[in-house]
């Protein structure tokens, strides 16, 4: 039942604009720019979030990150985009997403069948699948398929088109289009290459979702790199709007429909709180672009078409201030209220991160700000001392709107209720005479998981701490690993490029590999590398000071770098728009030669010389 309440206590306020920075920060220290999701699903799909020994029903709108585990079960599929890459799940097939931010993106195959298509990668972007006896780097946007078996001896991989390169037993191979390879073994690997096969049931499902993607209208407006795109033209028509170009509307909202109201609150580490939509086409729409209330509908604006636009937590301005909370002066309710940031509105992230990213994330997620109006905005916020807190007033397109607003309780918000059915009426007077409250909104042990989500019957059979794993890059979450079986890539360019400039472990050997530690501490997890922070790793940490703690925010001129515009032509698309050739067939070898194999690229040291975990 919905309440009417008497008073809205604080300032309107951009998401955790008191609660962001404790001094300078640098670029480094910057959320990653992208997420994974699980956006399809048949049958049994169970999720582990990072840190979690539970399993759970998989939710298609819940973003994915370092840490997380996904377990498709006997008869049952799945579909995981990063950005606009698919992942595809098989029948009893587990993942495990062992590193995932700007630059890299590494998956850890425990057991089944995916397929892979990689519609774009960038310069010095590295893609990277694990499996118990191999590491299997992607180095050209294709179509993969990557199987394993249940004991991790044996894993065959597919490369209908593109390149890549295998990683295992002392050795690298490099692997062509157009050939099926088989590698077998653990310490040291048997490979055999024949001719692709044809399809199966699985390949044609794959090509079939390809196809919805290929033929999606919202392409047309919407880069390939927001994920979720493809959901949206089976929901709603896109209508042009003046002053805001093409915009999406959704067909079917029930009465009273405002975004960010129909779903509920998480937290996800690096960035806090984070929504998490109903509609299967909530995705895209509340962490990308903005939303305007035009002709009586509201209607989602997508930021300009560019290669990686920068994925948020939310979108919303709260009422609250960087408590994130309002107090009510009816009994001891006290609650929390928020509103979407319309296209001219500037995100303020309420957690840490540099000058540059605040850029980044507003201009490649709205049309209608420029980079100047955001370093203005952003620098408008100094804290003057440790209690007081004097900040410009800004008038926010949907501030003072009632019909735009959504409340809720401290329970239903910090207990990631639903809620849609727990709203409580305001009035435009309440928001205008509200005031702070000091309380912050520290997330509690349900905050992590939706109070709705079911525990899974369906799990793996071995936990995928306990599989073993190849890893050729350094991984950032705990894998628990098998000795003298794993190594890690220890190159100095690409970890300062990708990780900003933090110096690696030093090596063990000429050749720049190393075993990868045995995962130790109370948790059983294995130490951080210094590069990312752990996920499931003291995660009250990831929120920033109270109020009475901050210093003040720096001023900071950043010189503007302008996003890659997307183009079609720059992505994987069947039937190719490049026109690509068909990969070539390898010539038929004489009788007295053995079969195809890949030859060797480059040796490691050898398992002998392995140094065992500790």
């Amino acid at each position: 039942m919905k309440r009417t309440i008497a008073y809205l206590l604080p300032l309107v306020l951009v998401a955790g604009l008191l609660a962001t920075f404790a001094g300078p920060v640098a670029a480094q220290d910057d959320p990653p720019g992208r997420v994974a999701r699980l956006n399809y699903m048949q049958g049994a799909v169970s999720f582990q979030p990072s840190g979690e020994k539970d399993w759970v029903e998989a939710n298609t709108n819940r973003p994915l990150t370092t840490g997380d585990n996904l377990w498709a079960d006997k008869d049952s599929r799945g579909e995981v985009h990063i950005g606009s890459t698919a992942i595809r799940l098989s029948s009893e097939t587990g993942i495990s997403i062992m590193n995932l931010d700007d630059r890299t993106a590494q998956i850890q195959l425990a057991q089944g069948t995916i397929e892979v298509h990689m519609r774009h990668l960038s310069n010095g972007e590295a893609f990277e699948i694990d499996t118990p006896n191999l590491a299997f780097s992607l180095t050209q946007a294709g179509e993969y398929r990557i199987s394993t078996d249940p004991n991790g001896n044996s894993t065959v991989i597919v490369v209908r088109h593109g390149e890549g390169q295998v990683t295992g037993g002392g050795e690298s191979y490099d692997l062509h289009s157009g050939q099926q390879y088989t590698f077998s073994g653990s310490d040291q690997l048997s490979y055999d290459a024949v001719d692709a096969q044809g399809n199966d049931d699985f390949d044609d499902w794959c090509d079939s979702r390809d196809e919805h993607e290929n033929n999606s209208e919202s392409a047309h407006y919407v880069s390939r790199d927001v994920d979720g795109y493809y959901d949206l033209d089976d929901y709603g028509g896109w209508t042009d709007v003046p002053e805001y170009g093409n915009v999406w509307v959704p067909r079917g909202v029930p009465a009273g429909w405002a975004p960010y109201r129909y779903g509920h609150w998480v937290s996800i580490a690096p960035w806090g709180w984070t929504w998490v939509e109903d509609e299967p086409w909530g995705f895209a729409p509340f962490h990308f672009g903005r939303w305007v209330f035009a002709g009586g509908y509201w209607g989602w604006v997508p930021g300009p078409i560019v290669v990686r636009p920068v994925y948020a937590p939310h979108l919303v301005a709260f009422v609250g201030g960087g408590s994130l909370g309002f107090s009510v002066r009816s009994g001891n309710f006290a609650g929390v209220a928020w509103f979407p940031l319309g296209p001219h509105d500037v995100y303020v992230p309420g957690y840490h991160c540099s000058p540059r990213y605040v850029q980044n994330i507003n201009i490649t997620n709205t049309r209608v700000v420029n980079v100047t109006q955001v370093t203005n905005f952003y620098n408008s916020y100094n804290i003057n001392n440790t209690r007081n807190v004097n900040i410009n007033k800004i008038n926010y397109t949907y501030a003072n709107n009632a019909t735009a607003v959504t409340a809720v309780s401290r329970d239903t918000f910090v207990n990631a209720r639903p809620v849609g059915a727990s709203t409580v009426r305001i009035t435009s007077e309440q928001i205008q005479n509200a005031r702070p409250d000091a309380t912050p909104l520290a997330p509690t042990r349900s905050s992590y998981v939706s109070s709705t989500a079911k525990p899974a019957n369906a799990k793996p059979p071995i936990p995928f701490a306990q599989k073993p794993v190849v890893a050729k890059l350094n991984p950032a979450a705990s894998v628990n690993t098998r000795p003298q079986q794993t190594y890690t890539n220890d190159s100095r360019i690409f970890n300062q490029e990708s990780h900003g400039g933090n110096p690696p472990a030093p090596a063990t050997n000429n050749q720049g590999f190393r075993p990868f530690g045995q995962p130790s501490g109370a948790n059983n997890q294995a130490p951080s590398n210094g590069n990312n922070n752990q996920a499931s790793t003291n995660r009250n940490n990831t929120f920033s000071k109270p109020a009475e703690q901050q210093e003040t925010r720096p001023s900071t001129q950043v010189k503007f770098t302008p996003p890659v515009k997307a183009k079609e032509e720059m992505y994987d698309v069947h039937p190719p728009v490049n026109n690509k050739p068909a990969p070539k067939q390898p010539e038929p070898k004489p009788e007295s030669k053995p079969k195809s194999q890949p030859p060797p690229k480059q040796e490691s040291h050898p398992h002998s010389e392995a140094h065992p975990h500790g």
